[in-house]
């Protein structure tokens, strides 16, 4: 008996270490979900993130057309590699809103020059209050938002050329 006892604290630690070990390699989902899908955009009125382009609100989202809001930034590599993207969707006739975060104008100015503008409309969140209330983590990240402002889907990352249908997909369940 007393054997079994100085043997019981191995046990218990390798069995610890067996399961935090499966959920490791075997996570049960690999989706990240957001908690804003079927949600109304946060009210919010941003100033004009780019010199051409007239800044963004909640209204303008919701004029009963659905619509991509990006979340970018003129210092952000993946947004660079996303924007061809981003200008054939909107070649594709797909109305883009933009948000630039943590930005100045000029910035996105030269930006927008180098790599394509998209944009209909571009917002500067220069302190990322409303990417925060969006419950996005980073940029890129891409939103299709319904004619009536409601959140439709997410999409974390950049854009790449196969997420073109996808994109496309979901403007058009949101046009129900």
């Amino acid at each position: 008996m007393r054997s079994w006892l100085l043997w019981a604290p191995l046990g218990l630690f390798v069995i610890f270490i067996g399961l935090f070990a499966s959920g490791l390699f075997q996570p049960d989902d690999r989706q990240i979900h957001s908690g804003m899908l079927g949600k109304a955009l946060p009210a919010f009125t941003l100033p004009a993130g780019a010199s051409d382009r007239p800044g963004l609100s909640t209204a303008d989202l919701k004029t009963g057309k659905p619509r991509l809001l990006n979340i970018f930034a003129s210092w952000c590599v993946p947004c660079a590699a996303e924007s061809p993207q981003l200008v054939e969707l909107a070649r594709q006739g797909v109305t883009i809103d933009g948000v630039a975060i943590r930005d100045a104008r000029e910035d996105v100015d030269g930006f927008l020059k180098r790599w394509g503008n998209p944009y209909g409309r571009i917002g500067l969140d220069a302190r990322s209050a409303l990417q925060l209330s969006l419950g996005s983590s980073g940029v890129p990240e891409s939103f299709v938002v319904d004619g009536k402002g409601i959140i439709r889907y997410q999409h974390i990352g950049e854009i790449r050329p196969e997420h073109i249908a996808v994109i496309r997909q979901k403007l058009a369940e949101a046009a129900q």
